[in-house]
This record gives C-alpha cells, structure tokens and sequence, in this order.
C-alpha cells in the first residue's frame, strides 16, 4: 500500500462512523481503531426555572485541526519542551506539534502567525482527522 493510499484510508475511516477496520492483503496488514467518546446527558431545567442569561460561552479565535488520524504529540521526544505554550507567539509554518501515524511523524505547522490560546488535545492521545488540537489568535 503506498502513502498516499493509507492516508486515504485513514481519512475515510476517520469521517465513517466505524470504531474499528481491518484491511489485510498479500504484503501486510492495516488495523484502524478509536475509541467512542462517553455520551454526554442532556440536563433538563425545572419547568419554573428561570431562563439563563444569553452568554456566548463559544472561545474567541480559530483553531488548528489534525490534519490526520494519528497519535498527538507536544513535544519533540518525552521529556522535552514542548513545541508551543499557552500564549505563546509563534510564526506562519511553526511547528505547533507532531501527529504520528504508522511509525511517521507528520509535524502541524502553525497556519498563521498568531498566539497560542489554547491546547485542545492531550499529548500521547489519539486525535481524529479533523479533530481541534489547539485554539489560535492571528496576529
């Protein structure tokens, strides 16, 4: 299977609703799996309840979103510093992190120059494509 194909698939699996995929042929083997993420419960008001103040409680700012499937990383090898804080400044083309997918590390460079509001995923954790790994402030 070339690059190119196995990125494909793991795109595919990542925006399908399947929690596992195995793919298997003459030169090898390909295991896809996620976990499913806890339901979240709905919280009801009491009928009498007053309605809550409009708050727009939605972060400022853009985010940066895996670019894959893959495992996150924050710092370069365990133990270092990580590639970016919070509020921190960093330059277009930046790395932000690294995503490693089927022993290849895929670096995230920054879209734009900006300050780093947030980090949205947990280094050594599983991202999905298209999964908000960190929240941004152009500058």
């Amino acid at each position: 299977m070339e690059l190119q194909e196995l990125y494909e698939l793991m795109e595919r699996f990542a925006a399908s609703g399947l929690t596992e995929l195995e793919w298997k042929n003459k030169d090898g083997q390909v295991v896809l799996r996620r976990e499913l993420a806890a339901p979240v419960q709905a919280q009801t008001a009491a009928p009498t309840a007053p309605a809550p103040a409009v708050q727009s409680d939605k972060p400022q700012g853009d985010t940066v979103s895996a670019p894959l499937v893959g495992v996150f990383y924050a710092a370069p090898a365990p133990g270092e510093k990580p590639f970016v804080q919070v509020g921190q400044q960093v330059k277009k083309g930046e790395t932000l992190c690294l995503i490693e997918a089927m022993k290849m590390m895929s670096e995230v460079p920054a879209p734009a120059d900006c300050v780093v509001e947030e980090v949205l995923a947990a280094d050594s954790e599983a991202v999905g494509f298209g999964q908000p790994l960190f929240r941004i402030r152009k500058v």
